[in-house]
């Protein structure tokens, strides 16, 4: 039996939620409180596996704090995603993945927190300089 691929669209709206989720700080078993439901519902929706109703959707939006929008922005299909039908995916899918992960999620919650511009340019140099040093290091 195949393994169904979840929808691009649902993968999208998951990972907001999620992103959304972990930046105001709330664990999945909260949310599923909030909602419910259990945290393996909030992790099927968060994976793309299970679609969000509309209802849900708008229940997700009050719980969070945010529009319905804030879950399809950028989302694939969207016409901010290009010409549309078989267009080249967006470029900046690859922040949208990164934020997305924990430590993206943390480190941009306390690079925001740094206020003076000298501090955040040095920490963005280094952070650069580490990735090229990384080929190097890994083949030690």
């Amino acid at each position: 039996m195949l393994k169904k691929i979840p929808n691009p669209v649902d993968k999208h709206v998951g990972s907001r939620v999620r992103m959304r989720r972990v930046l105001i700080g709330m664990s999945q078993e909260k949310l599923g409180e909030a909602l419910g439901i259990t945290f393996q519902q909030i992790q099927k929706y968060e994976k793309g596996t299970n679609r969000i109703g509309a209802s849900r959707m708008q229940q997700i939006a009050t719980v969070m704090g945010v529009p319905v929008s804030y879950f399809f922005d950028d989302a694939p299909g969207s016409e901010k995603d290009g010409a549309g039908g078989f267009s080249e995916a967006r470029g900046s899918d690859y922040v949208v993945d990164f934020l997305t992960t924990t430590e993206g999620l943390q480190l941009n919650k306390s690079f925001v927190r740094i206020t003076d511009p000298k501090v955040r340019r040095k920490i963005v140099d280094l952070v650069s300089a580490l990735a090229d040093a990384a080929p190097s290091a890994q083949t030690d």
